[in-house]
């Protein structure tokens, strides 16, 4: 009996990753992308994730990815630099095996460690019963609002569901000057 491995993304896995997400985008309603993306495109993405610094990682069994899951940005603009979007996506044959709720736990840990003060949780067809909404309010994180009607794919109407979980205190605390959001921040000015 094998045990699942949670590590860090590697180009390697992008193929795998590529897969998992273009069923998500092709039978799901997670992500609101009407087209998988290409294979370059989806490296591309994560080349710059790993050029900023942010957690990328993936659930391996028996040597074959599973699933993914990674922070990045949630908005360009400098003040935003503390807060990080997450995504997390598990293959298929995978799902109900709880993946998800180990690769959010390492993701959210790996977040804790670089300074961040919260993570996003940005959900497409966010309604009660979603998987994604209960995994994330299994791990702390509440419900901060809603966009009725913002999603139209499959032949209906998608609602968008906020949600956050603060670290290190959140807004309660003054940013950490050696936090890699602080880092990063005062690198681009100098």
């Amino acid at each position: 009996m094998s045990s699942t491995v949670i590590r860090a993304a590697l180009t390697a896995d992008l193929d795998r990753i590529t897969e998992i997400y273009a069923d998500a985008v092709a039978n799901g309603t997670a992500s609101y992308e009407l087209e998988p993306p290409s294979r370059a495109e989806m490296g591309s993405r994560f080349e710059s994730l790993m050029a900023g610094h942010f957690p990328y990682l993936v659930a391996e069994k028996n040597g074959l990815v599973l699933g993914y899951a990674y922070a990045g940005p949630f908005r360009p603009r400098p003040a935003y630099r503390f807060i990080v979007e997450d995504s997390v996506y598990v293959a298929p044959e995978a799902k109900g095996q709880g993946l998800g709720l180990l690769l959010m736990q390492a993701l959210i840990e790996a977040a804790r460690k670089a300074g961040f003060r919260q993570i996003v949780a940005v959900i497409g067809d966010g309604h009660a019963d979603s998987a994604s909404v209960r995994l994330h309010e299994k791990l702390g994180f509440r419900h901060s609002g809603s966009l009725e009607g913002s999603g139209y794919k499959h032949g209906r109407w998608l609602d968008t569901v906020f949600m956050q979980l603060p670290l290190y205190g959140g807004a309660a605390l003054p940013p950490d000057p050696d936090s890699l959001p602080e880092r990063r921040f005062r690198e681009s000015w100098n």
